[in-house]
Order: structure tokens, then sequence, then C-alpha cells
């Protein structure tokens, strides 16, 4: 009778209370509560929306289900970035390590592509023998010996989030500001942090295309964390494109090691610089962003950040020897250029439709259970804004068979749009926010 109360009551636009709220997150993550009902009370949420105690009180019963790690006694600043997702976004990738070799530690909890949506841990997946289920213990000793962790979403942290996410997914009830922040946080706030820098997407690719709920999100989150003492940053950043030039598992992870060495894509390490400054100015170990900068740029030119990622991979079963060697990645059968059909600007490189493309060609997921290839993508080098002539190469399409090539030649006819004009892309990084407020950002 619980749940049934419940829906009615938030059906009809009431709120619940802190009691209500952990009552019914226990009951269903204890199997309680029927899938129908909560899927029924979700919808209800999603149409009703939460206010800002609902929303807190969410967030304290899903942090609450499970279990927390402890990490105040390895003396060091734990900082973690979130993206919301989007195409081509290796950022973590690079951040984990580069922000670890400077002396933070790096908790950093994420999650499998899910929709168009690349994710973390299919990536480092593809690296062979990378294993991703650490146990909080295992995390925390990691921690303690490299100053980072790359893991999965353990069954003990906010088990509840966990049930809850995947009945939204199946609900269409993802994109709900309070449901997608106390998801968020739920899981962040279990790592014990003493900061978190949130990269909000925005753009065609994004699941929250608009700006304004963009800045909404940010501010929701900001306001989670500091009623549990953990300082949030947001940066609302461009997915309007996909990022960087790979799209694709084993390719985005290449990307992501050249760009370890300097070496990567101009757009890739730009918002990796920009996310760490924010990272090192909120563990407060740098005077300023010139000086987070400094470091972060020292520690590619050494190859200091990239013997980190050595570390990580080799610390978590994998092969450390793929920084030296990414051809140790898989390597698709099949490889082919796409040339462009007509001279003209680059009007747009959708996202969503890149996206949709490497699913189709095994590389992604639209199920949590689907199996994918790591190692099928593409490389797209054309930039919106970009002339180009006809026949020219505009990116390379990677497939397991000839089939997968004439399908990944039909996404990126959709994808890639040629025009007699083009529109200026968005901003790479357009605005911050934090508790001070809404900034915009110059020059990104």
């Amino acid at each position: 009778m619980l749940a049934q109360r419940l829906i009615e009551r938030k059906r009809d636009g009431g709120r619940l209370e802190p009691g209500e709220w952990r009552a019914l997150t226990l009951a269903y993550t204890a199997g309680h509560v029927p899938d129908y009902q909560m899927a029924a009370f979700l919808m209800a949420c999603f149409i009703r929306g939460l206010d800002r105690e609902e929303t807190a009180a969410l967030t304290e019963a899903m942090l609450g289900s499970g279990d927390r790690l402890t990490l105040a006694d390895l003396g060091v600043p734990r900082v973690d970035k979130h993206s919301t997702g989007g195409v081509g976004d290796k950022v973590s990738l690079v951040l984990a390590p580069l922000i670890a070799s400077l002396g933070v530690a790096v908790p950093m909890m994420s999650g499998r592509g899910l929709g168009h949506t690349g994710g973390t841990l299919d990536k480092l997946e593809s690296i062979p023998g990378f294993r991703t289920s650490l146990t909080l213990t295992e995390a925390k000793g990691q921690l303690s010996a490299i100053g980072c962790a790359l893991i999965g979403q353990t069954t003990e942290i906010a088990p509840a989030d966990r049930k809850l996410y995947a009945l939204r997914d199946a609900t269409s009830t993802v994109e709900s500001i309070p449901l997608i922040a106390s998801s968020i946080m739920s899981k962040k706030l279990a790592e014990d942090l003493t900061g978190l820098v949130v990269d909000i997407k925005r753009g065609s690719g994004s699941f929250l295309p608009q700006l304004e709920r963009d800045l909404e999100l940010a501010e929701s989150m900001i306001r989670l964390g500091a009623d549990h003492g953990c300082p949030v940053v947001a940066l609302v950043t461009a997915m309007d494109r996909p990022l960087g030039r790979a799209c694709g598992n084993a390719l985005e992870v290449e990307e992501a090691i050249h760009t370890l060495k300097g070496e990567g894509p101009p757009d890739l390490l730009e918002l990796t610089y920009a996310l760490g400054v924010e990272m090192l100015l909120i563990a407060g170990i740098v005077e300023s962003a010139d000086d987070a900068r400094r470091r972060m740029e020292k520690a590619i030119g050494t190859g200091k950040a990239a013997e980190h990622f050595q570390k990580i991979i080799e610390a978590q079963g994998g092969n450390p020897g793929v920084v030296d060697d990414p051809a140790v990645l898989p390597q698709a059968d099949e490889c082919e250029l796409f040339n462009a059909p007509r001279r003209g600007f680059v009007a747009r490189v959708e996202p969503r439709t890149v996206g949709r493309g490497i699913i189709a060609l095994g590389g992604g997921r639209m199920k949590l259970d689907d199996r994918v290839d790591p190692s099928v993508g593409f490389v797209i080098t054309a930039r919106p804004g970009d002339w180009v002539e006809q026949g020219e190469p505009l990116a390379t399409i990677f497939a397991r068979d000839r089939t997968g090539v004439e399908t990944g030649r039909q996404a990126l006819r959709q994808a890639v749009v040629i025009s007699d004009e083009a529109d200026p892309p968005l901003p790479l990084v357009s605005h911050r926010v934090s508790n001070a407020g809404v900034e915009l950002v110059p020059g990104l």
C-alpha cells in the first residue's frame, strides 16, 4: 500500500517527506515494490518534478542504500570528474592519470555506453586484461598505492541507484534533472570526495541540449554537494560535434594515449586542461589556473602522465605495453576512407548519428547486456567550418567486415553535412558554474 499511496500523491502534484523517500527506496531495492509500481512512480516524478528537498532526500536515500569508500586516511585531496556523456568523449582516460600524477587521489567511478553515447568502462575494457570490477577494498588499496582507480559502480555502492537507473532507461524517464542529479551525486558522494568537477554537455549530441536545462542541472548538483561538504564546479561544454577525432572504444583509447603524450587533437587536449585546472584548484594544491596549466603541461611533456596511465593499467590487470604500442589494442578487420561527396563547408558533424553508426557497427549497446566489439568505429578528421573539396578524405571507417564498411558509410553520409555555408560551432567551453554563480568562459 505504501507505493500506491506515494504514486497517487506524486501523480497529483504532491510531495514526499524524507522518511517516505527512504522507505520507498529501500523497499524497492529489497524487492518489496515491483518494477511496474516503481515505473509508474518514476513517470509521475518525471512529469511532476521534485523540489529541492525531495531531490536531496532521494539522493540521501540512494546513498544510504549501500556502502561508501572511506578515504580520509589517504592524507591527500580526493577529486573526481563526471561527464554527462557524449560521442568521442575520452577525457577521463587522459584526465585521471594526469591529475593523479600530480598528487591528487582520483577515485573515478564511470559507466558503460548506452544509447548513442560511449562509456568509459567499455573503452578501458578494450585494453587486454583490464579489470574495472574492483571491490571497494581493492579500490582503496589501489588509491593508496598509486592515487587512482578507474572502476564501475559496484554492487556495494548505491544499489538503489543502480536498480532505479536501469528502470529509468527502460521507461524513458532518464531526462529528468532531479533524477539525473540525485543519481550522479549518490554515487559521487559515496566516493568520500573532497571535490567534484562536472562536465555538462550541451548541443545536439547531449542528453540535455538546452543551455537553461544544463545550467539547472549544474546548480542542482552544486547544491547537493554543498549539503554534504563536497564542493562542486561544473563546466558546460560543446557536444554539437564529436570530441576529438576517434569515435569507438579501442580507437578512443589510442587517441587518449596520444593525448597523454601531447600528440592528441587540440580540442581534446584543451578540454582536458580546462577540467584539470578545476580539479587542481578544487583540490587546493595550486595557487592559480596558470599554475595548474603549467603543471599539467609539464606532466605530459615529461611523460609522467603517460607513465601513470601504465601504472593504472598494470594495477587493474591490463597490458601496460599498450601505452608504448597501441597496436596491442583490438584491430578492425576492415578499414576504408570516407570521402567528401561534394565541395563546400562542413556544416555539421552530427554526434547522435555518429554514435548510432557505431552501435550499428557493433561498437555500442542499446541494452546493458549487449555485447560490444571494441575495434569498430570512426576516425573523423573533418571539423565543422572546414572547407573541403570533392573526393577529399573526411573520415576513416573501421569495421569487422565489408557489410560493416557500408553500414559505416551510410551513417557518415547522414552525419557529415556539407553545405555552401556553415554556422560557427558552439564554444568548446561556454560556462563555468560554481557556488558563486554562472560565469561565461571567454576564448574556448
